[in-house]
């Protein structure tokens, strides 16, 4: 394959390609489910508490799962995982869709399956997260993280949602759901088909119960989080930062859309589709440049100021301004995302890397069930339009607290994510950095990488 941009680089491992369609028909198939789902509910006459039950059986599934995830991604080739989870979701999209298209489904149905859909996503991300530096030399993470941010908006909120709004036009979200079952099944065919890579830790020293050493990993893990200065302030952010958004963009966003512009169907897929679009033009821009100097503080005052454009969302009730305001969102948050994809890849030691990652998502989404259960009563109690002026003016405000509070500029400085391989060992514990860090401990099985520079 001829030489490519920095940023389509990872495309020239072969495996690494596989992975790639796979998580492209994963996502397309997650966008489409968003959009059906939402669509179910309202047409069984569902109101804005109903989509928050099953928004919130999702979100508990995936913060009871993860963190169970993360330690199965550090002890199981994480090639078997995706594959496992990603068969799980065909068969409970395509059960989804043989109720809905018999007329016989009702919330609690959706709700069950919501949860089973968690459940498998607390598996799978961390899996996909400790897998990619045992593709790919330490060199093509950012650009790899940049596919993923490109990917993950662009098909979630762009081309899944479009699917899902002309099948429900066509017929009913009982298609949509059909075509999840199709999509995630050949996902986990095109995953099946990959080769294993080894998993990047030491064997036990000794035999261990297998309660007892998934105790010692999750303790092991959340050890490190807490002497980890830069990652803890920036889980605790975001967890705060979850717990503000989530709701209102998950369970009031299709309402707004309806109640504020008249839309339907087909506009709440424009307002995805428009924030989608911004993250993948901000993904691609960040992975297409050198990371930055000063990128725990640019991070968080992204993730913070991209979501001061839902206020936007709480004044207007023109569509079109919902679409600029969202795709700015999309824009800031998903940029943010992939220089924070990199630098757990970068500075996490690899044997931790599945765990580190499920309890950021642990960590981050804990208190994502509650704020998609509390955003319909809320909603409905003090007025959609209130709800996202909060949720676009609090991340600000605990942005700059983070930064002022956890004083994170001198570690920033004092670790760049693009110097030379530097290992050292400070009170709080190891810190590894630099290019070849993540990927120098044990060599992928399947693919030929020349060695890192030391």
């Amino acid at each position: 394959m001829p030489s490519l941009p920095r940023a389509l680089k990872p495309l020239q491992t072969g495996q690494y390609r596989l992975l790639a369609v796979a998580l492209v028909l994963s996502l397309f198939g997650t966008g489409v489910w968003i959009v059906a789902v939402v669509w179910q509910v309202i047409e069984l006459d569902g109101t804005p508490v109903d989509l928050s039950i099953v928004a919130t059986a999702g979100s508990i599934g995936l913060v009871v799962a993860v963190l169970l995830g993360g330690v199965a991604a550090d002890r199981i080739p994480q090639k078997r995982i995706l594959t496992i989870v990603e068969t799980i979701k065909a068969a409970s999209a395509v059960t989804i869709a043989v109720l809905a298209l018999t007329g016989t489904i009702e919330v609690w149905h959706l709700a069950l399956i919501s949860l089973l859909l968690g459940i498998a996503d607390g598996f799978f991300y961390p899996a996909y997260s400790a897998w990619l530096p045992s593709l790919l030399p330490a060199d093509q993470l950012l650009a790899a993280n940049g596919i993923e941010g490109v990917l993950r908006p662009t098909l979630m909120q762009a081309a899944g949602p479009a699917a899902a709004s002309a099948a429900i036009t066509l017929l009913s979200p009982g298609l949509g759901f059909a075509i999840v079952g199709v999509t995630q099944a050949i996902a986990a065919v095109l995953l099946g088909s990959m080769r294993l890579t080894p998993v990047r830790r030491d064997a036990d020293a000794e035999p261990t119960h297998p309660l007892k050493a998934v105790w010692v990993d999750v303790r092991d893990g959340v050890r490190y989080m807490v002497a980890t200065r830069w990652l803890l302030a920036t889980l605790l952010y975001s967890a705060l930062l979850v717990l503000v958004i989530m709701g209102p963009i998950e369970v009031l966003l299709p309402f707004a859309v309806r109640d504020q512009t008249g839309g339907g169907a087909g506009a709440f897929a424009l307002a995805l589709a428009a924030f989608g679009i911004g993250g993948a033009l901000g993904s691609i821009v960040v992975a297409s440049l050198r990371l930055p100097r000063r990128y725990l503080t640019l991070m968080i005052l992204a993730w913070g100021l991209g979501c001061a454009p839902l206020v936007v969302i709480g004044l207007t009730d023109q569509l079109w301004i919902m679409v600029i305001a969202l795709f700015v969102c999309g824009v800031l948050f998903s940029g943010a995302t992939v220089v924070w994809g990199t630098l757990l890849q970068r500075r996490v030691p690899p044997a931790m890397l599945g765990r580190v990652s499920s309890l950021d998502f642990f960590v981050s989404l804990v208190f994502m069930p509650i704020s998609m259960a509390i955003a319909g009563p809320v909603g409905e109690l003090i007025g959609i339009p209130v709800a996202f002026l909060a949720a676009g003016i609090i991340p600000v405000v605990l942005a700059v607290l983070t930064l002022l509070i956890a004083r994170l500029g001198p570690d920033e400085l004092a670790h760049p994510l693009e110097s030379p391989t530097v290992v050292t060992s400070t009170a709080t514990g190891p810190i590894v950095t630099g290019p070849g860090a993540a990927s120098g401990l044990q060599r992928p099985a399947d693919e030929e990488h020349p060695e890192p520079p030391r």
